[in-house]
């Protein structure tokens, strides 16, 4: 079944295809792939960044659109990612960057692409856990840049994960939500004895 990738803003794709056309924006860059990179580079699979500000123990509870990611394609791989942000001006953009979350989204919209059920991409990131997931969401003409993870929604933990959080297996959310209420949740201080 096909994976459904919402639209990204024009002016957010606008001005990662403006910062590709800089050499001074790819020279300065800190990305060697795409500094490299033999032939045209073309920004592709725009996903968009919701981050999940809080989770307490009783859940999610509250997610926030970041930016929008897109994949930097040189030939038949991504070599690079570009990100975007909202800035009170508008869409603007905001850093090249490779390393190993690249590669993991990469694979795992190629796993899925395999699934029976459509699903629309998303990126959820979890800053408490240095955690980024691929949310597939299981209303496909949903506004990507609204929401928040349904309970059948699938989060793929993108590698590398935290210990103990298996990468690239699919969770439902509220499989994966208690685990990680459970992580970033302090334990109760133990009181002294008297």
């Amino acid at each position: 079944m096909p994976l459904h990738v919402p639209p990204a803003p024009a002016p957010a794709l606008r001005t990662v295809l403006t910062a590709l056309g800089s050499p001074t924006a790819v020279r300065e860059a800190r990305t060697p792939s795409l500094r490299l990179a033999q032939g045209p580079v073309t920004p592709e699979l725009p996903l968009p960044v919701h981050v999940l500000d809080r989770i307490t123990p009783a859940g999610a509870s509250a997610t926030r659109l970041a930016g929008w990611r897109f994949l930097i394609r040189s030939g038949d791989r991504a070599v690079a990612a570009a990100d975007t942000m909202l800035t009170p001006d508008g869409w603007a953009f905001s850093r090249f960057f490779e390393g190993p979350y690249v590669t993991a989204t990469e694979l795992a919209l190629r796993q899925a692409e395999t699934m029976q059920q459509p699903y629309q991409a998303r990126l959820l990131s979890v800053p408490e856990l240095y955690m980024l997931t691929l949310c597939l969401h299981g209303d496909c003409t949903a506004d990507g840049a609204t929401g928040h993870p349904a309970a059948t929604d699938l989060l793929v933990p993108l590698a590398p994960a935290p210990p103990g959080i298996a990468a690239h297996r699919p969770y439902l959310v509220t499989e994966l939500l208690p685990v990680l209420t459970h992580r970033v949740t302090p334990a109760p201080l133990l009181s002294s004895p008297a």
